[in-house]
């Protein structure tokens, strides 16, 4: 993992794909580089080591709105969903061992008082739920006040993040605010997913 203003030379080439709230990809394209923007939200970047296959994904709220802090029930389809699916998508295009992924997580920033505490449950929703699923992480950049550019190659597994500036934080803040007050749906699953 790079935490630095300069870009490395590896991201500066290829295909760039954008990983917006809600998406998860995963790919073995040696020259793909996903990328994100997260003020409050979480990414994670898992990759099977082995395999060559990796995927990111982005999500905004660890639990529903008015969920009750139920952790095993309706509260954790938002991030647990986005956890099991690039979970199993990595899994089932590559070797399907557990031992092989390797897992980064980025994001969770206090950018606004507004969602002052959005970020910290995504934190600690996502480092409970893969202590739960049992899973160490090979890198994490997550929490300050601010937002963070996020690249990542899923074939090599490398990430980069870049500290953005109160201009971009402010964009954010407003992106984020919209989503969380209109209480919009999460997309339904396109099919079953299954825990390996």
């Amino acid at each position: 993992m790079v935490a630095t203003n300069s870009l490395p030379p590896e991201f500066d080439r290829g295909v760039v794909t954008t990983v917006h709230q809600g998406d998860c990809h995963v790919s073995k394209d040696m020259e793909l580089t996903y990328s994100t923007v997260l003020g409050s939200c979480v990414s994670a970047c898992v990759r099977d080591r082995e395999a060559r296959v990796g995927g990111m994904n982005h999500f905004l709220l660890a639990e529903p709105p008015n969920s009750g802090g139920d952790k095993f029930g309706a509260s954790a389809r938002y991030g647990a969903f986005a956890m099991e699916q690039l979970i199993n998508m990595v899994l089932s295009r590559g070797t399907g061992r557990k031992t092989n992924l390797e897992i980064k997580v980025f994001g969770g920033g206090n950018i606004n008082a507004a969602l002052n505490d959005v970020g910290a449950r995504n934190i600690e929703f996502v480092r409970e739920f893969l202590a739960n699923e049992g899973y160490a992480l090979a890198g994490i950049d997550v929490g300050g006040t601010f937002a963070r550019r996020v690249l990542f190659k899923p074939y090599s597994g490398r990430a980069f993040v870049k500290r953005l500036d109160s201009a971009d934080n402010a964009r954010i803040v407003n992106d984020e605010l919209a989503l969380v007050t209109r209480r919009a749906p999460v997309r339904a699953p396109v099919d079953d997913i299954e825990l390996f």
